[in-house]
Parts: structure tokens; C-alpha cells; sequence
């Protein structure tokens, strides 16, 4: 820890939350409060408390914690990342593959992030430095639609709705083999890979995860689904479908055969964001949006309906 502050509890704190009193004193956000207090960070009277527990006036205050590093936002003006909508509120980005939401450690490419502040875009100033508007994400190897909040209304409101579930996120992938049935639900954990630091796996103590399937079009040796996500988790579509036997075609990393890919050109995951409908954070009224596949997908999906 390389940071600590000893301090006594005001009286306008007695009966908070751990959470939200180290929060508030601080001046830090409630995620990063909550995470220094989860890892220890945090005692009152010398004795190490939860989140939960509550502050009483005129204790004494620890709190101890390690400086996040801090990651630059690179402007870079990025070729294929079109502007589907943009108003006061948000923008929504039909996000080319190869890249990613935001910076973060170990990626070193373009991000939907750095393109709209190259494009001019002012985004909103909630969330950490590096991903400031970033309300959810895809993967870099992910295309298709993603939104960004413009302003501070719009990112609590559009993070309210993703908690919630609100918002409808459909997405189309290409499979190898076929589905049984042809729609169905996945219900199973996904948690970190217990061997590998990139990658997701079904884990019995991981994340509860739903992913609803339906095949849309069988061909010889694949099939295009349609994807409805109950929840959110990284990498959710592609650990569940790898966990059914059903890797995304081109999607080496869960064990897609790399000779299909190579037969069809495919160089990533064959997995686009399609459709998304959301509550304008504005206005209130519901708004869709669709995204049309990019030209690597759509020349595999054609090489398929052609039996190639």
C-alpha cells in the first residue's frame, strides 16, 4: 500500500457505510472505496471492517491503499468505426473488430474510447479516467454496437439500466456444428479460467450467467445463431457456446477449429453485436438500433450459404 490516511469520523458519517464514509472523506468513487475495503484497506480503532458495517463519530479512520495505475487515452482517428447515432445524450458506435472499449493493461491497439475523442466527441466525465462514458463493453475481436454515455445523466441512467437488465442486447455468431435443440438456454457460471490469466471458463464458483440461443441457419458443419444475453459477463457467448461444444467459428482461444477458420478467412471470433434497444436516457422513450455484418463475417457467411 502506498498510500494511508488516519482520520476521526465526523458526525455527519455516524451510521454510514464503511463504503460510503471512506468514499465521501476521501473524495474517491464508491467502486474504488469498496474495493480498498474488500481488500483490507480499511479499519476502524485498529480493527479491519466490511463494506457493510457502519461508522460511529469520533472513532478512528485507517485507510490504506495502493494508487491504481493510471492508463492513457490515445486519440487515434479509427478507420471502420461508424456513427450509428449521436445526440446530446450519447452516441452509439458500430465498433470495428481489433478494437477495444477502452485502454487497459496489456493492450496496446485502438479503442472506441480514444477514436471519439479523436472524432471530437466530448463523452462524460463519470467512470475511471481511462473509460470515462464506457456504460458496457465488447471484445476487441468483437464487432458491432456499442454506446457511449455524452452526458452525466445519461451514464447513471444507461449503468441503472445494464444493472437492471433493461436493455436488449442480440447478437448473431456463426458456430461450428449444429445445436441440440435448436433454441435453448444456457444457465452456467462463468468465472476466470483456473489456468489460463486470459481466458473465462464454466466455473461452479463463478459469476451466474444466462445466454439464450436460437438457430437462425444450419449449414454443412455450422450454424447462425441468434443471441439474447440475460446477463453480461466477459466473454459469456463464447465460453458458453465452447462449453456446449459449439465454438464460435475462428475463435482459437475456446478451441474453434483453426482449418475452418482458414477455409473461411475468418481471422477472430465470427461474433457480432447486432441489435441494441435501450431507454434514451433523455427523452425516456425506448430507441433500437441495428448494425449490418462487416464485410470479413458477411464473406464467410456467404462461402457457408454457398456450401463452399
Amino acid at each position: 500500500m502506498d498510500q494511508q490516511r488516519s482520520l476521526p469520523v465526523p458526525e455527519g458519517l455516524s451510521g454510514a457505510r464503511v463504503d460510503v464514509g471512506v468514499a465521501r472523506l476521501l473524495g474517491l468513487s464508491r467502486t474504488f472505496a469498496t474495493t480498498i475495503v474488500e481488500q483490507g484497506g480499511v479499519s476502524v480503532d485498529g480493527v479491519i471492517v466490511g463494506k457493510s458495517d457502519r461508522l460511529h463519530a469520533n472513532s478512528w479512520l485507517t485507510v490504506a491503499w495502493q494508487t491504481p495505475r493510471v492508463l492513457s487515452v490515445e486519440s487515434v482517428v479509427i478507420p471502420g468505426m461508424n456513427i450509428i447515432h449521436d445526440d446530446e445524450d450519447i452516441v452509439v458506435v458500430d465498433k470495428p473488430a481489433g478494437v477495444a472499449a477502452h485502454p487497459s493493461l496489456g493492450w496496446t491497439g485502438p479503442t472506441v474510447v480514444g477514436g471519439l475523442a479523436a472524432a471530437g466527441f466530448r463523452i462524460s466525465t463519470s467512470g475511471a479516467a481511462e473509460r470515462q462514458g464506457v456504460v458496457h463493453r465488447l471484445d476487441a475481436g468483437t464487432s458491432g454496437l456499442m454506446v457511449v454515455a455524452k452526458s452525466e445523466r445519461a451514464y447513471t441512467e444507461l449503468k441503472r439500466q445494464f444493472h437492471d437488465r433493461e436493455v436488449t442486447k442480440i447478437y448473431h455468431t456463426v458456430v461450428q456444428g449444429h445445436p441440440d435443440p435448436l433454441r435453448g438456454t444456457i444457465d452456467a457460471p462463468v468465472g476466470r479460467h483456473p489456468h489460463s490469466e486470459w481466458r473465462f471458463a464454466v466455473t461452479a464458483d463463478g459469476r451466474h450467467a444466462v445466454t439464450h440461443y436460437e438457430t437462425v441457419e444450419a449449414f454443412v458443419g455450422a450454424s447462425l445463431l441468434e443471441i439474447h444475453l440475460e446477463t453480461g459477463r466477459t466473454h459469456q457467448i463464447r465460453v458458453h457456446m465452447a462449453a456446449q461444444r459449439h465454438p464460435c467459428v475462428g475463435d482459437l482461444m475456446y478451441g474453434a477449429d483453426p482449418v475452418l477458420a482458414e477455409r473461411l478467412s475468418v481471422t477472430r471470433q465470427w461474433l457480432h453485436a447486432r441489435e441494441l434497444t435501450l431507454r434514451h436516457p433523455g427523452s425516456g422513450e425506448w430507441v433500437s438500433f441495428h448494425s449490418e455484418y462487416p464485410g470479413d463475417l458477411a464473406n464467410a457467411l456467404t462461402m457457408l450459404r454457398n456450401g463452399s
